[in-house]
């Protein structure tokens, strides 16, 4: 049982730090685009670079962390709740400092994200 949760956390640990990493850097790409954009294409762009994001982690990191199956369907479930709830999270403690919030620091994005990230790892890893 100790394994499962240790895989478990494994993956987490592995979308939450692509997430953040992905969130560094829109909040370094953001500056020169201070327009807002449509929120559905936003979304559309949430899934997409969860996406890309997500087959660059299955090519560095090939092996699902969780190797039980209904394992990884709870992961599934679990993972992007727990990471867009982090999101969230740094989102407000940004806000709470007025530094800039991005959509991605919310956590209907961030779950997009980090489901569309779950998704390709879960289809494309052994």
């Amino acid at each position: 049982m100790f394994e499962v949760l240790f895989e478990i956390l494994c993956e987490f640990l592995l979308q939450l730090l692509g997430e953040a990493l992905f969130e560094v850097g829109l909040h370094a790409l953001s500056e020169p685009f201070r327009r807002s954009p449509n929120p559905w294409l936003a979304c559309i762009g949430y899934i997409l670079f969860g996406t890309i994001v997500g087959g660059i982690s299955v090519l560095v990191v090939p092996t699902h962390g969780v190797h039980v199956r209904a394992w990884r369907l709870a992961n599934l479930v679990i993972t992007p709740v727990a990471v867009g709830l982090c999101m969230s999270a740094l989102g407000a403690w940004r806000a709470k400092r007025d530094q800039s919030v991005l959509r991605i620091d919310r956590f209907g994005y961030g779950y997009l994200f980090a489901l569309s990230f779950a998704l390709i790892r879960v289809s494309f890893t052994t």
